[in-house]
């Protein structure tokens, strides 16, 4: 009785499947629009100036930044229904296994690692927006703390 309660409890995870799976969609839909907007502000004037420049790449940056947290949320999705509700019969699914999912551990690892990679994109469209100001080089050690800290728990993750 109890082990069957607690079996089917599993279920409770597919709230958690549904709502990363919506962000994940809405965050890709938010980042189509906002390349178009991008796109149309690039037809409508085209950068002349360093300036100018520089203000389309940090545009571009931050469209960047939010893929990657879309993909961070479709991998959470994707992942926690093949680990909690319907594993793969697969030997190798093709999206878990290219990223090599097998276990919550796993994830957690992956979900690290694509951590570091936005806030290295962040320090970067801060160090492109700022300039060299002595602000970018106190973000830029925050973030090299946060960046060397992720890689000591990742890499001491058992």
């Amino acid at each position: 009785m109890i082990e069957r309660i607690i079996h089917s409890s599993r279920l409770l995870v597919l709230v958690a499947v549904a709502t990363t799976a919506a962000s994940a969609v809405l965050l890709y839909g938010v980042s189509l629009n906002t390349m178009v907007h991008i796109l149309l502000s690039l037809f409508e004037e085209t950068p002349n100036t360093v300036t100018g420049s520089k203000s389309l790449a940090v545009k571009l940056l931050k469209l960047l930044d939010l893929l990657l947290i879309a993909i961070t949320f479709q991998i959470i999705a994707v992942s926690l229904y093949r680990l909690f509700i319907a594993p793969s019969t697969l030997d190798k699914p093709s999206f878990l296994g290219a990223m090599d999912i097998r276990t919550f551990h796993d994830l957690k690892k992956t979900l690290i690692q694509v951590s570091v990679v936005i806030m290295v994109i962040l320090f970067l469209e801060h160090a492109v927006e700022m300039g060299a100001a002595l602000e970018t080089l106190y973000f830029g050690a925050a973030v090299s703390l946060v960046v060397l800290s992720s890689m000591y728990a990742w890499k001491n993750m058992k």
